[in-house]
């Protein structure tokens, strides 16, 4: 067993990630010309960069049907424990995680994979675990979507029972669940790491008390620093509640230039005036973004950075304003945030260039 920490359990204090580099278009609902092709050659370059540049991780989206619209946004996605797979290969020191849908994936046959990449990997696969949302992908599968979010968890807490317990006993044991039985099973090898770093997506109650439950850390967007900072606290609290703690991470979306102007005028042509609006709209739709709920400021809002990054907290502008962004969400007591940019490969190197040593003058991380 390695008993040394995982990349995400390391002592920076704000985390960096990257998230849906399997997916096309990243997270960027767009028509332009350069907006990211997820092929394999492409993430080969963005994992290199990354384990080079310090990136604690990298986790991919778990799609199966895409949104439509001109580019069929995530039509093209690599699947993620075969992509995770891929990725452990080519690098050394980054956590790779694989995102599990749990009404898709067989437990006893997702123990076994992620206890291969492990190995494979020395100790840095991690899991993001998915409940499940997308009716059309239900569809595909002919499987049908719960319409109470308490049966998809309850389903989700026995799938993740039943994995914990193949990675934690050698002996061949019985399975008598509501969702799943079996007869004399066991999974061997279990994990190389001592804990697998555990993510879960989650805004609704029954999902939040889940990942409170289970996971290390809770993925959720931000919508400005407020927010963030209650979201933390409540985190922090309910975690608590059940002995528990639980760090909170989200998603940004990253145009870095030279000058402001620059970044938000290229902002406007990507996620504007080339924005793929029907996509967006099917994207909305499906995530509930149209309850009545929401002011139509609000929805405008929403609207607008779904197209410029799936609803991603914005960090627009030139390397100094973006540290300052990023440095006023680890005061929230936000963990870390994963990065996405329209081309993930020809964009992060300015990143790393200049933003990553003003969050290390900032003290935000170490140093390599």
């Amino acid at each position: 067993m390695n008993t040394n920490p995982a990349p995400m359990f390391n002592k920076n204090k704000l985390k960096l990630g990257t998230f849906s580099a399997n997916c096309s278009g990243g997270m960027a609902v767009t028509k332009v010309d350069e907006r990211w092709n997820n092929d394999w050659a492409n993430n080969l370059d963005l994992v290199a960069q990354c384990d080079e540049a310090g990136i604690e991780f990298m986790l991919p989206i778990a799609r199966w049907i895409g949104y439509g619209g001109d580019t069929d946004f995530h039509g093209n996605v690599l699947e993620t424990v075969t992509w995770a797979a891929g990725l452990a290969a080519h690098s050394k020191n980054i956590q790779v995680f694989a995102t599990v849908h749990t009404a898709f994936n067989h437990p006893i046959v997702a123990a076994k994979q992620l206890a291969t990449l492990d190995q494979l990997s020395n100790g840095r696969i991690g899991l993001n675990v998915v409940a499940g949302w997308n009716k059309p992908e239900y569809d595909a599968f002919g499987v049908d979507l719960p319409s109470d979010h308490s049966d998809r968890y309850a389903m989700a807490q026995e799938w993740f029972d039943y994995v914990s317990r193949l990675w934690r006993e050698d002996s061949a044991f019985d399975w008598n669940g509501a969702f799943f039985r079996g007869k004399g099973v066991y999974g061997r090898p279990h994990p190389v790491q001592e804990h697998v770093p555990i993510i879960n997506a989650a805004a609704s109650e029954e999902g939040r008390a889940f990942a409170m439950r289970n996971a290390d850390f809770l993925f959720t967007p931000v919508f400005d620093f407020d927010q963030a900072r209650d979201t933390v606290t409540d985190t922090k609290s309910k975690a608590q509640s059940v002995g528990r703690n639980v760090e909170v991470l989200t998603f940004c979306t990253v145009v870095c230039r030279p000058t402001q102007k620059e970044a938000e005028d290229y902002l406007d042509w990507y996620a504007n005036e080339n924005a793929d609006w029907e996509a967006v709209d099917n994207l909305m739709k499906l995530q509930g973004m149209h309850a009545q709920s929401f002011t139509k400021e609000a929805l405008a809002m929403f609207r607008d950075r779904f197209a410029a990054g799936h609803g991603g907290f914005p960090l627009v502008g030139t390397p100094d304003h973006i540290a300052d962004q990023l440095e006023q969400l680890s005061q929230t007591g936000v963990a870390g945030t994963t990065l996405s940019f329209v081309d993930y490969a020809k964009e992060f190197p300015y990143f790393r260039q200049e933003v990553m040593p003003r969050l290390e003058a900032k003290g935000l991380r170490q140093p390599l």
